[in-house]
């Protein structure tokens, strides 16, 4: 027996020597793929099930363990929107299930209770769901994020409504920030008197609303679909010619999330299955119908499976990262631009006012957004105090600071997903209550905190580049004085170190 077979055998019977693996493929919301599950191992009798669970889906589906999640991990990096992701795959087979009047799972259940009737010993072959889901984002384009992120969107209303609610948080904040700052100027103050400012304020916030709103309801309609779920038969959808057809569709949206999702996973179960022959067991595998051709072409051909480690740990992507280099890019600029300008000898009292700029206004966005998010004041004022040095450093997020500050209020676990999937099924509710029982849910709390705290010190670093740096820089000169004065800023930088050097 190979050391991987003695790993996948811990705590199993003593093999037969048999050495067989039959595959059965079911679809996970499917009452008939119950009955066949049941039937095909009462009938066969194997000494091991095996099912396409992972340890932690396992414990969970028993109730051996509460359903905690570590938040802290749901903070770093992109777990965040890997999270959205899982999500978004947890939605659509819960909203298959409510369909078809069957609970998500009952296959693997019914699999995993008929083995214990019977005496049989059960394997979980699965990858974890967890190394899964990031391998799976990771693989995912840019667009097919949108467009990932953008069904989830749909699921909330009518797009258009979607789209302006979601360009009015938008336009909110910069009518805010132009009655603050007056700027633009939309609407002459000569032909208006003294409303010039409220009506230019209302205007602005009206065309940034529109501006962000429609385009985001033409996303979110293209990606509408119409197609009632009921259309399907479910026999069809554990018949090969019809899995592979949908398989197909799925490599057309993503190829590199097909691979994440399915093909590494066919490996990675058909690793697990071979050593379990090869230790001689008799096993009767109940996976899902989507992964059955390509376990049993495995199992035919072993020599043909990747190496395990490279089904294994974190997807770490390529090394360059346009996004990294924008924000390093963007760091250095922030300390060239502040010492320059000192080296240029510009007045002390300006640079202070404009440090102090950026830092009000990253702050007072970044914490307003977190509180829109439903965030305590003291994490969203921590979000906010922290947004000025980390909107100019990617390496650190305001919302990681936020999202660990609100930890100490509220407590997150698997169960939240569920009860976030019952709120999205209510097709009657209007959208601003969906948002409000959304937002009441721990999990979708904490993720939006951290999503808003950082989207909101993005637009801060904007509109300081764009609206309040040429406001402040009119008293020596405009834009083009703060040029010329980086210039000699330059020139003086490099007489002193000239200086050094001779």
């Amino acid at each position: 027996m190979t050391e991987h077979a003695e790993s996948v055998a811990d705590g199993l019977p003593e093999p037969s020597g048999a050495g067989r693996v039959r595959v059965v493929g079911t679809a996970h919301v499917s009452e008939h793929s119950v009955e066949e599950v049941r039937e095909r191992i009462t009938e066969e009798q194997p000494d091991i099930v095996a099912v396409e669970l992972d340890e932690g889906r396992y414990r969970q589906m028993q109730g051996e363990t509460p359903d905690d999640l570590d938040a802290g991990d749901l903070l770093r990096g992109n777990t965040v929107f890997q999270f959205l992701a899982y999500w978004m795959l947890s939605y659509i087979q819960a909203r298959l299930g409510d369909r078809f009047d069957i609970e998500p799972g009952a296959d693997m259940q019914a699999a995993i209770d008929t083995a214990e009737q019977h005496g049989l010993g059960v394997a979980l072959v699965d990858r974890d769901i967890q190394t899964t889901v990031q391998r799976f984002w990771s693989r995912l384009t840019a667009l097919e994020k949108l467009k990932l992120l953008g069904s989830l969107m749909a699921e909330m209303g009518p797009p258009l409504t979607v789209g302006l609610t979601i360009g009015a948080v938008f336009g909110v904040m910069a009518a805010v920030v132009s009655g603050v700052v007056g700027w633009p100027v939309l609407i002459p103050t000569a032909a208006v008197g003294s409303l010039a400012s409220v009506l230019n304020t209302v205007l602005v916030g009206v065309l940034v609303t529109a501006g962000i709103g429609v385009p985001v309801a033409a996303f979110v309609t293209q990606l509408h679909s119409e197609e009632e779920i009921d259309e399907f038969d479910m026999e069809q959808l554990t018949d090969t010619d019809a899995v592979s057809a949908m398989m197909e569709e799925f490599r057309r949206f993503s190829p590199g999330g097909a691979e994440a999702l399915i093909d590494e996973r066919d490996a990675y179960i058909a690793h697990r299955l071979v050593a379990l022959r090869d230790a001689g067991y008799d096993v009767v595998a109940v996976v899902g119908a989507g992964h059955r051709e390509g376990i049993e072409r495995y199992l035919e051909h072993p020599g043909e499976l990747p190496p395990m480690e490279s089904l294994t740990g974190k997807e770490t992507g390529s090394r360059f990262s346009v996004y990294k280099l924008l924000g390093y890019a963007m760091t250095v600029g922030f300390l060239v631009f502040f010492l320059l300008l000192v080296m240029a000898g510009v007045n002390d009292a300006f640079l202070l006012r404009l440090f102090g700029a950026w830092f009000f206004i990253n702050g007072i966005i970044a914490a307003g957004l977190a509180r829109l998010a439903g965030a305590h004041w003291t994490s969203s004022l921590v979000g906010g105090g922290v947004a000025w040095m980390t909107s100019v450093n990617p390496l650190l997020a305001p919302g990681w600071f936020a999202g660990y500050v609100e930890l100490r209020y509220i407590s997150v676990n698997v169960g939240d997903i569920a009860t976030l999937n019952e709120i999205l099924a209510d097709e009657e509710s209007p959208i601003l209550d969906l948002v409000k029982r959304l937002r009441a849910v721990p999990l979708f709390r904490l993720i939006m905190i951290v999503a808003l705290t950082n989207v909101g010190s993005m637009i801060a670093s904007f509109l300081f580049a764009t609206v309040l740096l040429p406001y402040f820089s009119q008293e020596i000169g405009g834009v083009d004085g703060v040029a010329r004065l980086m210039l000699r800023g330059a020139r003086n930088s490099a007489d002193l170190l000239w200086g050094v050097v001779t």
